[in-house]
């Protein structure tokens, strides 16, 4: 059994999270530290930040820490994996932090889902997203979206080239305003801002969205897709803290199906990240899908998590004794849990439950 008392709040989250994927078939995957740079260098449109610290191996070859754990392990996956491989991870990233803009070694934990993707990964990854969101804290949401379906409804009305474009860009930022500008400059139609207007809404009635979005565009199988997706975590119990948002997709480079971000309350920016990103995989020349996320513990580090009441249970004011009394003594008090703190006069700068001599003797309290 692990004492939960000795952990810090990230080392309880992650220990949390691995016992969660790994109940779903999850098997640990190790990486090294550091690739060669040209990774990321191709890549840098999928990376948090584009700034990365590199240095020369012995042979002269460019290196980078690693900066991102999902592209080291499509890197090194077999081109055609066979089956389904499920893999979580928990390790060290190097990157600048949101939250000091500088240089951290930050630990990243989440899982990847590679190989013949189908619907039953798909949800049960999302269901994991959701669940790995509870393990952190009561207050969270969810937010989801799907890139395959906002492409085929943008694509129906007959939306495309630029003015595909700027219209992304208008459900991105939720900008009303721009979408009633092209409107009245004759840029898009009145259908056709119908639909948008629908996509910048934010959505936590499933049904409500595809009714409208029927309504516009009739059915298609993205629809679908996302539609049993929606279904399968309501199934579950797990919608009431997931928000349709299709403003989470700005940069369809990577991502060909579901996309979700998670919050935490309390923390400035998202703390979990992911989707479904088979044209990644495809640009890496794997003949396989892809869907995981990534939880950022570093997001944690405003989050006002409880702090303990004491810095230990128990100081022990011990001053001439001998050493073996001493250990003894510690020992004994320490026996059911207590954190005990042996010093040879009342210190001032921590708190404590009480303090004791070496005979028992209840000296002071300390809050």
């Amino acid at each position: 059994m692990i004492d939960e008392k000795l952990l810090k709040k990230e080392e309880l989250v992650v220990y949390m999270l691995r016992s969660l994927y790994r109940r779903y078939g999850y098997a640990q995957y190790k990486m090294s530290k550091f690739e060669e740079y040209d990774l990321y260098v191709k890549n840098k449109d999928f990376l948090v930040s584009d700034r990365i610290i590199t240095f020369n191996d012995t042979n002269g070859k460019l290196l980078a820490l690693k900066p991102d754990v999902t592209l080291s392990i499509i890197n090194h996956i077999s081109e055609e994996p066979e089956g389904v491989q499920k893999m979580y991870y928990n390790e060290n990233v190097y990157r600048v932090s949101g939250e000091s803009h500088s240089f951290k070694e930050i630990v990243q934990t989440g899982l990847e889902c590679v190989g013949n993707i189908a619907l039953y990964e798909i949800c049960e990854v999302v269901s994991l997203a959701v669940k790995s969101l509870e393990a952190i804290g009561e207050n969270f949401k969810l937010d989801i979206s799907h890139a395959g379906l906002l492409s085929s409804l943008l694509s129906s009305v007959g939306l495309e080239g630029e003015t595909e474009k700027k219209v992304r860009e208008c459900i991105y930022r939720k900008n009303s305003g721009e979408v009633s500008s092209m409107m009245e400059e004759g840029k898009i139609s009145a259908s056709q801002t119908a639909l948008v207007n629908a996509l910048m809404r934010n959505y936590k009635n499933p049904e409500e969205l595809f009714d409208i979005l029927e309504s516009l565009c009739g059915d298609s199988e993205e629809m679908r897709e996302f539609k049993a997706v929606c279904s399968a975590l309501s199934s579950l119990g797990l919608f009431k803290n997931v928000n349709i948002n299709f403003s989470l997709i700005n940069d369809m480079s990577y991502y060909s199906g579901v996309v979700f971000k998670g919050y935490i309350e309390g923390a400035p920016s998202s703390v979990l990240s992911g989707g479904q990103y088979d044209k990644l995989m495809k640009k890496f020349k794997k003949k396989a899908g892809a869907i995981g996320f990534a939880v950022y513990l570093d997001s944690f580090e405003r989050l006002n998590f409880e702090a303990p009441e004491y810095d230990a249970d128990i100081v022990l004011i011990a001053n001439g004794e001998k050493t073996e009394e001493i250990i003894k003594r510690a020992e004994e008090l320490s026996m059911d849990g207590s954190r005990v703190l042996v010093q040879k006069k009342l210190p001032s700068d921590i708190r404590y439950r009480k303090a004791l001599d070496m005979n028992g003797k209840e000296l002071s309290e300390n809050a």
